[in-house]
C-alpha cells in the first residue's frame, strides 16, 4: 500500500496546490487542485473519491477529473467513480455543484441508467472496505457536516486524516482506541488569527498544542492547510511548544508506503 500528497495547502498561489491524496492508484482522499498533477491515464484509473467536506478547495478536483476522463473509462469498460461522502456533503454536491448551472450532472450523464459518477452515502464510524483497504469515517467539527478518515495500514497502525476541523473531542476518543502511527492535522492559521479560526473552526498552533496534549503515544504529525506564505510563522509557533511528537509541515509530493512490516515515508 502506498499514499501520496499531491497537494496539501489551504488555498492555491504558485507551486501551492489544496488538499488531494493518492492511495495507491485508484482511491483519493479529498480531490482540491493537486489533481491536476495527475496525468490523464492515472486520472483515469482512480476509482473512488473519499471526501472529507463541501468546501472548493476539496471538492474542485471531482468536476474537472470526472470530465477529463469519462470518455476514457467508457473506452477501458470502467464502471462510474464511486464518491463516498457524508449524506449531506453528498447533497451539497448534488445542490451546488452538479446542477447544469455551475456544471454538468455527472451523476445522471452521459446516461441516467451508465452515469459518470455515483454518489454513496457514508457515517461517522462506518468502515469501509474498498477493494481491501479498510478506512474508518472519523469525526470532523467544522462550518459544515465533515469527516476524517483513518486508513488501517497494517502492522504499522492506522494513517490519520483529520479533515478540516476545529477542537474535537470526539476525534481523541476515538484515536485513543486505535494505533496511530501517522497523523495528517490542519493548522489553518497563525496564532494572530487564532479568532479567525475558532469562527470558521479550524486549528491554529495554539489550539492545536492543546488538542496533540490527547494524544497518548509519541507520533509522528504532519501539519497541513497552511495558507501560502504563512507555512514559517505556523511552523515557527508550532515547534516552539513543548512536544513529545516529532512534527513536521506537510508537502507536496511526500508519501508513505507501506508493506508487511511498518510504513516509512518514501519519495513522492
Amino acid at each position: 500500500m502506498k499514499l501520496r500528497v499531491l497537494g496539501c495547502s489551504g488555498a492555491i498561489a504558485a507551486g501551492y496546490k489544496t488538499t488531494a491524496f493518492l492511495l495507491d492508484d485508484d482511491i483519493l482522499i479529498d480531490a482540491g487542485t493537486g489533481v491536476g498533477d495527475l496525468s490523464l491515464d492515472a486520472m483515469a484509473r482512480i476509482d473512488h473519491i473519499l471526501v472529507t467536506h463541501s468546501h472548493l478547495d476539496h471538492v474542485l478536483g471531482i468536476p474537472l477529473l470526472t470530465d477529463s476522463v469519462m470518455r476514457l473509462r467508457k473506452q477501458q469498460g470502467r464502471g462510474p467513480i464511486q464518491v463516498h461522502a457524508l449524506a449531506d456533503t453528498l447533497q451539497a454536491l448534488h445542490q451546488h455543484l452538479f446542477n447544469g448551472v455551475i456544471w454538468p450532472d455527472f451523476t445522471r450523464l452521459p446516461r441516467p441508467d451508465h452515469p459518470a459518477l455515483v454518489l454513496n452515502p457514508i457515517e461517522i464510524g462506518q468502515q469501509l472496505n474498498l477493494g481491501g483497504r479498510q478506512i474508518e469515517v472519523l469525526s470532523a467539527r467544522h462550518t459544515v457536516p465533515a469527516c476524517g478518515y483513518a486508513v488501517h495500514t497494517g502492522p504499522a497502525g492506522h494513517w490519520v486524516f483529520t479533515g478540516d476541523t476545529g477542537p474535537n473531542p470526539a476525534l481523541w476518543q476515538r484515536l485513543a482506541q486505535l494505533k496511530v502511527a501517522h497523523l495528517v492535522i490542519e493548522t489553518a492559521f497563525s496564532d494572530e488569527e487564532c479568532e479567525i479560526a475558532r469562527v470558521s473552526q479550524h486549528l491554529c498552533p495554539r489550539e492545536l498544542g492543546r488538542e496533540l496534549q490527547h494524544l497518548a503515544e509519541p507520533t509522528e504529525v504532519y501539519i497541513t492547510h497552511i495558507k501560502p506564505g504563512e507555512a514559517p510563522a505556523v511552523m515557527a509557533a508550532i515547534l516552539a511548544q513543548d512536544s513529545r511528537h516529532g512534527i513536521r509541515a506537510l508537502e507536496a509530493g511526500m508519501g508513505w508506503a507501506w508493506g508487511d512490516g511498518d510504513g516509512h515515508r518514501a519519495p513522492g
